[in-house]
């Protein structure tokens, strides 16, 4: 069986998905056949499979560090919240219901079964598989059930390191207190810590890391730099800078700026759609959640949703359904996608996601086409041609559309000669994630964009790739981790195991 390791932290946004998909690719580039894993991720942020699954959007980026296609193994359980105490369970890449923390619980001896089962033979397929955790380990009141953290990790015998962000403040108390909230059994995995998003000069960590050695028995393998080019396939909306800004914008091409408010929902999924356009010089994406940052705008994005109806009617308790409304009858661009694009329409029917009462809600009427959900849910990677450009994507919604106006334009011809989405002046929407990375899509929809905002000075560059950004960021990523963590000692740990012998502190759980 392939050796393994568990990448924890001491908290949400820590820096776990990244340091696993830099651990991956150094692997890879060392000629390590490695995969990803994460047992239980909870994100709204998912791909579809190549075998028609659903996963966790993180996992696949990991994947794609390891040279590898995604798939439903590396991410057997995701949990996609639609409020604050209920989610839908995706297991092994199918939606098997929704449900609370405490039915999750009751069903967790037989999601645990799957879960081991998948680490048990992808281990036995591959050299290495690098699994990730999830929060953090130190959730004391969630310990009984875990199977994503020390739960996993006692279960599978695997070593642990810890990642604490030293950004946020507080990172020795931080890793210190996660392994000191742990009890005898747990602490004994804990093989080593990780810093992450370090800025400044080392000599003068140095003595806390020497502290903390001695006060924990474990080392700090290393401590990785912050780099500002780390920002794409964020698992979540807590990555995004407080004042909303998306990546970091290059200067503009031409003479003028374009400038994309993407509207920050309450339940919004799939945030990542937004990143290619991040990525394009003199393209400023902000995510945003205030009518006037919706009227200052170039373009407005209706991102996708977990929950439409809620969203919809959040847009409109907050006056930003005016503000799109305004903004689309002057004649601006605005771009609805998969639940954005379902608010774009006409009506909505949804029984399903929201359990509306009357079962029909109407949309912002900018789009005639009509909504319809469906209890079992559309996964599929489609392609087709866009704005004359040959694209592809992939779909992930329950709602499907249940009347479109006759001569409505769609946005996408699938290769079957359906229409997808839909086009009406400067008004477009479409049920397809990813579509936006597209390179020569993404160029037309820019120049289509800025010719309704009247942005003549906007020029989009001719040769972005974003396949080429995410493979840098990648590399940069297995360099940070082969610059800066002790490789041997890691090596040591996925071959043996922790050492023995490692100390337990008090309190302990």
């Amino acid at each position: 069986m392939g050796g393994a390791l568990l990448v924890a932290g001491t908290s949400s946004d820590a820096g776990k998905s990244v340091v696993v998909a830099g651990l991956c690719r150094w692997l890879a580039r060392e000629g390590v056949k490695v995969a990803p894993f994460k047992a239980q991720n909870m994100s709204n942020n998912s791909v579809v499979t190549p075998d028609g699954g659903e996963i966790g959007r993180a996992q696949a980026m990991q994947a794609a560090a390891c040279g590898l296609e995604p798939s439903v193994r590396f991410n057997p359980v995701l949990l996609k919240p639609g409020s604050d105490r209920r989610s839908q369970i995706v297991l092994l890449g199918k939606a098997i219901g929704h449900a609370d923390a405490r039915y999750f619980a009751h069903r967790k001896a037989e999601i645990r079964d799957t879960v081991m089962s998948t680490l048990d033979g992808l281990r036995a397929e591959y050299d290495v598989v690098i699994c990730e955790g999830a929060g953090s380990p130190a959730e004391i009141n969630l310990r009984a059930h875990d199977i994503a953290n020390m739960g996993l990790a006692r279960a599978a015998e695997l070593p642990v390191l810890v990642v604490g962000d030293i950004d946020r403040g507080g990172v020795f108390a931080h890793l210190y207190g996660t392994l000191a909230l742990l009890d005898a059994a747990d602490q004994a995995l804990i093989a080593g810590f990780v810093i992450n998003k370090f800025r400044g000069d080392l000599g003068l960590l140095e003595p806390g890391l020497r502290s903390l050695t001695e006060m924990t028995g474990r080392e700090v393998l290393g401590v990785l730099p912050w780099r500002k080019e780390l920002w794409l396939d964020a698992e979540d909306a807590l990555s995004f800078a407080p004042d909303g800004l998306l990546g970091a914008p290059r200067p503009a091409v031409g003479e003028q700026w374009l400038r994309v408010a993407a509207v920050r929902l309450p339940r919004m999924s799939n945030a990542t759609d937004l990143e290619a356009l991040a990525c394009e010089p003199g393209v400023a994406v902000r995510f945003v959640s205030d009518p006037a940052s919706v009227t200052d705008a170039d373009v407005v994005v209706l991102p996708g949703s977990k929950s439409t109806v809620d969203d919809l009617q959040w847009l409109r308790d907050n006056g930003l359904a005016d503000a799109v409304l305004a903004h689309a009858r002057a004649g601006r661009p605005v771009l609805g996608i998969c639940g954005g694009y379902q608010m774009l329409g006409a009506l909505i029917h949804d029984t399903v996601e929201s359990r509306a009462r009357a079962g029909e809600v109407p949309g912002l009427g900018l789009l005639d086409v009509e909504v319809t959900f469906h209890a079992e849910k559309t996964l599929s990677r489609p392609t087709g041609v866009a704005m004359g450009e040959r694209v592809d994507g992939y779909e992930i919604h329950h709602a499907r559309v249940s009347r479109r106006a006759d001569g409505l334009a769609p946005l996408i011809t699938l290769d079957g000669g359906e229409p997808e989405g839909a086009l009406d002046g400067a008004v477009a929407g479409t049920h397809w994630h990813g579509l936006l990375e597209n390179d020569g899509l993404r160029r037309a929809f820019l120049a289509w964009a800025a010719k309704h905002a009247g942005r003549d000075g906007f020029i989009a560059a001719p040769n972005v790739s974003f396949a080429a950004a995410r493979a840098a960021q990648l590399d940069l990523l297995g360099d940070l981790v082969a610059d800066h963590l002790d490789t041997d000692a890691v090596r040591r740990l996925i071959d043996s195991g922790p050492p023995s012998g490692l100390p337990a502190l008090p309190p302990g759980a």
